[in-house]
């Protein structure tokens, strides 16, 4: 089995390889992985690193021998250049999990998030397309845009009501993959993660390689002085759905073998906004603030410097999000895979913060 993986040093990505190895080790003949040179750190060097870390799995850290041998790093600048080291090699599966996540609604950012996520996904696969059994597109859970109801895995038909540039053009990716499947007869799969927390069951539990989305809200607070008072714009019926990144690497090591076309690795059950932005703040110990339901602009009024830096800054991403339709996730296919584990979603999200918060919200420079 031959495996091209993306995005292998990023938060998913990074999960996505560990998984891979500890499921199908013996039958992985070579993985291919594409890394970009960081600063004067090599490519090499940072799978290097990366796989060294004491924040790897067990089955690397025992094994890291053997796995050398089965890792082939290339150097991202020549992505587009598949002859040039694969000769005749045919890929079974190419796992497309880098993205550029930009949740900017500004007009003058849609070039740049659509340039990455869709012009680039699209080359990939152009250039792939004789090289590849099949082709897994990692996507976001959120590419349906702000529909609310009852969610299943068929996105197909979903258009519009977008929250941001990101969620548009990766909807725009899948929507040219599943097209060009039937028209090249090329198999394809669409993986939809949600918001990605913590380790929920490998060692260290909740840990994460990049603090991104929730952990940006409260490294915001927990960086600020508490004498300015703050509103915060929240749906009271809105719901952020938050699932463990190993968990969700977990079930797409698992699903890449199957007929399966898309599928949404998601919690059933959303944590509520305001319950969550409660657990936060209480973590961080930030208490001088308020919910409304009312949004909150230049045009309106600040009641304090800190609202307006808030509402400036990480307020206008999350925004949309905090004030987004109440959403219900048809889970019966992804648990059909793999069960989702059992555990309370407020205090997941409290000990995922509280790990953070340890590791003063440093990512890791692999």
């Amino acid at each position: 089995m031959n495996i091209l993986l993306t995005g292998a040093t990023g938060t998913l990505g990074s999960r996505i390889l560990f998984s891979l190895l500890e499921q199908k080790f013996d039958r992985i003949e070579q993985l291919y992985l594409f890394v970009r040179k960081k600063t004067a750190t090599s490519p090499q060097r940072r799978i290097e690193n990366m796989l060294s870390s004491n924040n790897v799995p067990k089955f690397i850290k025992e094994n890291s021998t053997a796995i050398s041998k089965k890792i082939r790093v290339i150097d991202a600048m020549h992505i587009l250049e598949p002859t040039s080291f694969l000769k005749e090699v045919q890929i079974d599966y190419f796992i497309h999990s880098a993205g550029y996540v930009n949740l900017s609604v500004n007009p003058a950012a849609k070039e740049e998030i659509f340039k990455e996520n869709f012009e680039f996904t699209k080359a990939i696969f152009q250039t792939y397309s004789s090289h590849i059994r099949k082709f897994v597109y990692i996507s976001t859970a959120f590419s349906s845009g702000d529909i609310g109801g009852v969610m299943t895995n068929d996105f197909k038909n979903h258009s519009g009501n977008y929250r941001n540039h990101y969620e548009a053009s990766k909807h725009a990716a899948e929507s040219f993959l599943l097209k060009q499947s039937k028209e090249r007869d090329i198999a394809i799969q669409i993986l939809r993660p949600s918001v990605l927390g913590g380790n929920i069951e490998d060692a260290p539990n909740f840990f994460i390689s990049k603090y991104m989305v929730f952990y940006l809200f409260a490294k915001f607070f927990h960086n600020t002085a508490a004498a300015d008072s703050v509103r915060i714009t929240a749906n009271a019926q809105t719901g952020l759905n938050i699932i463990p990144t190993d968990y969700a690497a977990n079930v797409i090591a698992k699903v890449i073998e199957t007929d399966i076309e898309e599928l949404n690795i998601v919690h059933g059950k959303e944590t509520n906004m305001m319950a969550g932005i409660a657990k936060i703040l209480e973590v961080v110990g930030f208490s001088n603030y308020s919910f409304t339901q009312e949004q909150i602009t230049a045009a309106t009024g600040f009641t304090s410097r800190l609202e307006q830096y808030y509402y400036e800054t990480i307020g206008v991403h999350l925004h949309p999000y905090m004030t987004s339709k109440p959403s219900e996730w048809d889970t019966t296919l992804l648990e059909s895979i793999l069960p989702l584990p059992k555990y309370n979603l407020e205090d997941y999200l409290l000990q995922t913060v509280t790990f953070a918060k340890a590791a003063n919200f440093k990512n890791q420079k692999w």
